[in-house]
């Protein structure tokens, strides 16, 4: 545990995790044109990583938001940077490394919304947040994107940052995804998970890690490891809520989905924007759908969501 953190709080948000480039591709038809040509409908680059695209929609939602990530001193680097700043998030903890390049991923993006990405090594190497905790001031609530990805992938690290903040009364906010390189189980990371208020898994990684494929029953089994408070995103069927003494389901908004990448990143924003309001738990999940839905509308996972204003009027409208 750190016990050097500093604890004024500048922070209503630190976002920690990966951040990449995503080359999107949408439309890949695979019938060859030529010996080593194919099309595709359009090819887009956008600045994602569950941490970025968190960070960019609290920003946007109008919360003092900021992030601890690394970056390659390259170009793909300097885009996320840029984006960063101007979607208004605190890059001042940003760690600008020159021996790692910045991850880019490969995305291919169906009719419906649905993706399928392609990482590599850069997604492999994993900063280590955790040691440097003591010069980032404390802030009210700190999401982790995500578990079982580098650099949440590693038990040691995990622990080190959720201990560390939880300690100065820090909440925690946690999504997940499937795993790539590392394989964890929730049994790898007991000592963790009851630190955490709030957990964020869609239902292909609720099912993954619990084995169940109910909501309410994959609820049951990360509440049963000490998390307070779990979140299943069911993408067009909306979202399941559960702790102790609630259970919650609210439909998704309906929209025309474009692009799907980063919805859940966006939905835990806007959750979060609402909780740290003091919002009870529908409030807060009717803005993170709407924040989901929103960022669903377009390509790239920072593109749909424009502000606070916006997401309200879809929520209420």
């Amino acid at each position: 545990m750190n016990n050097s953190i500093k604890t004024d709080r500048t922070f209503d948000l630190l976002c920690i995790g990966t951040a990449l480039v995503d080359s999107i591709i949408r439309g890949f038809d695979p019938e060859p044109v030529s010996e080593s040509g194919f099309r595709a409908a359009s090819g887009t680059l956008s600045v994602g990583g569950e941490s970025v695209n968190a960070a960019m929609a609290a920003a946007k939602l109008g919360v003092r938001t900021g992030i601890l990530c690394s970056l390659g001193k390259d170009t793909a680097g300097d885009m996320v940077l840029n984006a960063l700043d101007k979607a208004g998030v605190d890059t001042s903890h940003v760690i600008r490394d020159e021996e790692h390049a910045t991850p880019v991923t490969t995305m291919f993006v169906n009719a419906d919304g649905t993706r399928k990405s392609i990482t590599n090594a850069a997604h492999r190497w994993n900063f280590h947040p955790e040691r440097h905790l003591d010069r980032l001031p404390v802030p009210r609530a700190v999401a982790l994107g995500s578990l079982f990805r580098a650099p949440f992938n590693d038990p040691d690290v995990i622990l080190g940052v959720i201990a560390g903040y939880k300690a100065k009364g820090t909440m925690i906010l946690a999504d997940t995804k499937l795993p790539n390189f590392r394989r964890l189980s929730l049994s790898d990371i007991t000592d963790s998970l009851p630190f955490i208020d709030y957990i964020f898994p869609n239902e292909d990684e609720a099912a993954y890690y619990t084995g169940e494929t109910s909501p309410d029953r994959a609820a049951e089994v990360f509440l049963s490891f000490g998390i307070r408070n779990v979140i299943i995103k069911l993408g067009a069927k909306g979202c399941f809520f559960r702790n102790a003494s609630e259970r919650i389901y609210l439909p998704a908004v309906p929209i025309s989905a474009v692009d799907a990448t980063g919805a859940g990143d966006n939905f835990l924003a806007g959750f979060a924007v609402k909780i740290l309001e003091g919002a009870t738990h529908e409030e807060a999940l009717r803005l993170g759908n709407a924040c989901g839905a929103l960022c669903a509308c377009a390509a790239g996972a920072s593109a749909g969501l424009k502000n606070r204003e916006q997401a309200e009027a879809l929520m209420l409208g």
